[in-house]
């Protein structure tokens, strides 16, 4: 691990920072759909959504987050309990540094303690640092939906790539929210 570096859980607090770092993908990039970027106020909602469940973690240098990443319900369906999407955003300007992947090792390693088996990420198409990122930490293509999208005047396909991180068992092991895992 870089040791300038350091991750810790989001707390809502973050929100500003987290926003700041999430508003040029929103509208710089055909990254995130979305089309404009959310309040202050919404986004903090979405972030307190997450925490019982899901970690939410943020990549420090001293007081400056430089990216982010959570796991959020893949389906809301009782029987997807051990499945979850995965997002991870990076500062601009941050990229490169390894910051990504130290995010993603800790989301994998915090969902393993949960019993999550599935990691599912859904990737703007075409978007070949992402789908490289994916790949480099194990993640397949498992689906391509084509012009799925429709951003700045074009038409974007989106893929489903997957990661298993667990043993999938007849016998599962029942799903731990977040907020009570404890540490082995």
């Amino acid at each position: 691990m870089n040791p300038e570096i350091t991750l810790r859980q989001a707390v809502p607090e973050d929100a500003d920072a987290l926003l700041a770092i999430y508003a040029p993908y929103v509208t710089d990039t055909a990254i995130t759909f979305e089309y404009d970027v959310p309040s202050c106020a919404e986004f903090r909602q979405r972030m307190e959504a997450v925490f019982p469940r899901y970690p939410y973690l943020a990549a420090c240098r001293g007081n400056e987050i430089l990216g982010y990443t959570y796991a959020s319900a893949f389906k809301n369906r009782k029987a997807y309990d051990w499945s979850v999407e995965t997002s991870v955003y990076v500062k601009k300007g941050c990229h490169g540094q390894g910051v990504g992947s130290l995010l993603y090792r800790e989301l994998e390693r915090r969902l393993k303690l949960q019993n999550v088996c599935n990691l599912c990420a859904c990737i703007a198409y075409p978007n070949p640092e992402s789908i490289a990122f994916h790949e480099k930490h194990g993640y397949t293509t498992v689906a391509h939906f084509h012009k799925s999208g429709y951003k700045f005047g074009t038409w974007y396909d989106m893929i489903w790539m997957e990661k298993a991180i667990c043993d999938h068992a007849l016998c599962q092991p029942p799903f731990i929210p977040a907020g009570e895992i404890k540490e082995k």
